[in-house]
């Protein structure tokens, strides 16, 4: 007989729910302490049903974060683990009786009993130190992209409210501005500094003499044109100061995140190979391999195409069926291929003369992206799957595969 392990994730303690295959039987539903040594025991317990009943199957809801040591400690014990989405979770057990009631121990029990049902879950694989590293420095580029995102656009905004012309001028994405900002907010700062001071200023913070001069006489054209003082110019200049100098140091600290990525990805072993698809930046390679993982997890193009979201999912009801848009799959592989596939089509004839074929088949831009999407992860696993890094006859090859 054979016994699977339904674990419902959660941060301070996990349930598990081991039934057997064959019978429904449940031996086992208690929680699991999130610590080395509750884990280690649930697992002694695990070997022994095991060697009573025969191969364990264990399911869990979560990958990463809160469930990082129990999913460590059950590769290390060689359990066959499987993911089972949250949301695959959440159906199943709405449709049991009661199943808007949800438990731990309900959840638990959902999830083995759909391993007792399928066995086409997608395997978890053990990643490697560089996979992880990567994941790692990846999220904390996305953490740090975001707020220096949030404090650029409150800082636009706060800067429309007293000082509108000099806002219009500025791109406070660009460190140059920043500089700007950094030391004068108001009309009349820059008024009294005059542009040769303010272009010293500027030449001196770093900036290019040619910029240095066009922000410069920017800046104090906007400032001639504003005599008007607006009420909590004084203390709003302030902030914007500060959220200058913060923005200047973020910069700093995303570019040596970036270059910790670039040295990570020179000694990848499929970095290479991801890099040479058309559209597919440093930036984007890094988010692919610390999300795909290990290629063996997607056996072919349409498993990673089905993960990515980019699959269309056949409707069907009676004499009706169509192939609509799938709604589902890991959202930032969607978009890794989707954000790619854009700037593919600038830079990559093959994906433009695509991108073309499908615009001139009535598609929409947005639609003709997502197919150019899709496309690409054929070739992109095609590269992975061969070794070989990206041509233009991949595409064909892989569109006829």
């Amino acid at each position: 007989m054979r016994v699977v392990a339904g674990i419902d994730i959660a941060k301070e303690f996990h349930w598990v729910a081991v039934v057997v295959v064959e019978t429904g039987k449940e031996l086992i539903s208690r929680r699991v302490d999130n610590d080395p040594e509750a884990i280690a025991e649930f697992l002694t317990e695990l070997a022994r049903i095991a060697d009573e009943h025969g191969p364990v199957t264990v399911g869990i809801d979560v990958l990463g974060g809160i469930a990082g040591l129990i999913t460590a400690m059950l590769l290390d014990a060689e359990r066959r683990l499987v993911h089972v989405p949250g949301l695959a979770v959440n159906r199943a057990r709405h449709a049991t009786r009661g199943g808007e009631h949800k438990s731990d121990p309900r959840d638990a029990r959902v999830i083995a009993d759909q391993l007792r049902l399928r066995n086409d879950w997608r395997p978890v694989i053990g990643e490697d130190d560089l996979t992880v590293d990567l994941g790692l420095l990846v999220a904390r580029r996305r953490d740090l992209v975001a707020e220096q995102t949030r404090r650029i656009n409150r800082a636009h905004d706060m800067l429309a409210g007293i000082f509108p012309g000099l806002e219009a001028a500025l791109d406070l994405t660009n460190l140059a501005e920043l500089h700007l900002l950094a030391r004068y907010a108001t009309p009349a700062q820059i008024r009294r500094a005059g542009r040769a001071r303010i272009l010293t200023y500027l030449r001196r913070a770093g900036v290019r003499s040619d910029r240095a001069a066009r922000i410069a006489t920017a800046a104090v054209d906007a400032a001639q044109r504003q005599r008007a003082e607006v009420p909590g110019e004084a203390r709003t200049a302030q902030f914007l100061r500060e959220f200058a100098v913060d923005a200047i140091t973020a910069r700093g600290r995303i570019s040596a995140v970036e270059a910790e990525i670039s040295d990570v990805l020179d000694r990848h072993p499929d970095a290479a190979l991801v890099l040479s698809l058309p559209g597919m930046g440093a930036t984007l390679t890094a988010e692919f391999l610390a999300e795909a993982g290990d290629l063996a997890r997607f056996p072919s193009a349409d498993a990673l195409a089905a993960a990515s979201g980019l699959a269309p999912v056949l409707q069907q009801s009676g004499k009706m069926h169509y192939l609509r848009r799938a709604s589902g799959g890991a959202r930032t592989l969607k978009h890794i291929f989707y954000r790619s596939a854009f700037c593919a089509i600038q830079v990559d004839p093959v994906s433009k003369a695509y991108y073309s074929r499908k615009r001139a088949e009535g598609k929409r831009h947005q639609q003709a992206l997502i197919a150019l999407a899709r496309r690409r992860v054929a070739v992109l696993h095609a590269i992975l799957r061969t070794r070989k890094p990206y041509q233009a006859g991949h595409t064909r090859t892989a569109a006829a595969a």
